[in-house]
């Protein structure tokens, strides 16, 4: 678990989207992030205040988040003397990218040192069983995609947040770096061996008190050539009591890959139905999050009532609209 509050370093990101996971920890968790550090020609910048790591520490930073997230995740040279401070201040270290932390020879010395930890949460620190689709207790949601980066992450902590908002015992179950940062744990799946990705999620929502409800992030897609073996792990492990569909509806081609065409909707949800089955026989698709976001306002809400008529299920931009609809689903 993460040492809550958080300094935000988005460095010398380029841009917001270089900076996504600073951002999507601040849109979702305001209230523990204390600030952010820039570097010289950064041109991303979060509505919070810009400080130094000295000025973040004496704010209360217990974790300083290092969140942009580059081409070819790497960590630059000239980043390490930021790094140093924060250990120095006696905040822990908590990294996203596919370079380690741990790899630095420099910050491995100071965080021993200091009695800090170097979080690498992109790799797994323990390990995992097998699964074993052994029937277990509590209710699980798990969003599913079309694609990849349709907003599975979104969706799910817009359920968790309108679930909350009912009373209900509802927690997001972070699959990824950005969701990690977000709630503080969870496994990124995708540097799971690929064995252990089912035992992995079982072990991330294991059996819960029959009203609480775990939100488990969707990866990937099952019609995505590269992606598709986690996403099938992820829905044998979640043992999903429901689905919800996540969709870009602007897309022409899967993500990366120009020359595979979308798959059909109803034909995805019925796949990913049937592939869920194998551990919960008893799964249901409750709707669809669209992400409207390329479309223009009034041509969404023409889509997603054509859609939600086509299929027989609510369908939503979750931006937009909410999820009330989808979680009116959810209760008796």
């Amino acid at each position: 678990m993460l040492k809550r509050p958080y300094l935000l370093f988005v460095g010398d990101a380029p841009d917001l989207l270089a900076a996504k996971s600073a951002a999507g920890v601040w849109q979702w968790r305001p209230e523990l992030c204390v600030g952010q550090v820039r570097l010289c020609g950064c041109r991303a910048e979060l509505p919070l205040p810009v400080m130094s790591i000295e000025e973040g520490a004496a704010a209360g930073a217990r974790t300083l988040i290092i969140g942009v997230a580059n081409a070819g995740g790497f960590i630059p040279d000239f980043w390490i003397d930021t790094f140093l401070q924060a250990l120095e201040a006696g905040l822990d270290l908590a990294n996203g990218l596919h370079d380690r932390l741990s790899d630095r020879p420099v910050l491995v010395e100071a965080a021993a040192k200091r009695g800090r930890r170097l979080l690498d949460v992109r790799h797994p620190s323990r390990a995992f069983g097998v699964g074993t689709g052994e029937p277990r207790s509590g209710r699980r949601l798990l969003t599913v995609g079309t694609d990849c980066s349709v907003g599975k992450m979104y969706t799910t902590l817009a359920l968790e947040r309108e679930m909350r908002a009912r009373g209900m015992d509802a927690e997001f179950c972070a699959t990824g770096q950005t969701g990690i940062f977000i709630s503080g744990g969870g496994v990124a799946v995708d540097a799971v061996v690929a064995d252990f990705i089912s035992g992995a999620i079982e072990w991330l929502a294991p059996a819960a008190a029959e009203g609480h409800w775990d939100l488990i992030e969707g990866q990937g897609s099952l019609f995505h050539p590269s992606f598709a073996g986690v996403s099938l792990g992820l829905l044998h492990g979640a043992q999903a009591d429901v689905l919800v569909m996540c969709h870009e509806p602007t897309r022409r081609h899967m993500r990366g890959l120009p020359n595979r065409a979308m798959p059909d909707l109803q034909a995805c949800i019925e796949t990913n139905l049937a592939a869920a089955r194998l551990t919960s026989p008893h799964v249901r698709c409750i709707g669809v999050a669209v992400n409207c976001s390329g479309l223009p306002s009034a041509e969404a809400q023409a889509y997603l009532g054509r859609l939600a008529e086509d299929l027989g299920l609510p369908c939503v931009d979750p931006l937009v609209d909410g999820v009330a609809p989808l979680v009116d689903r959810l209760t008796p």
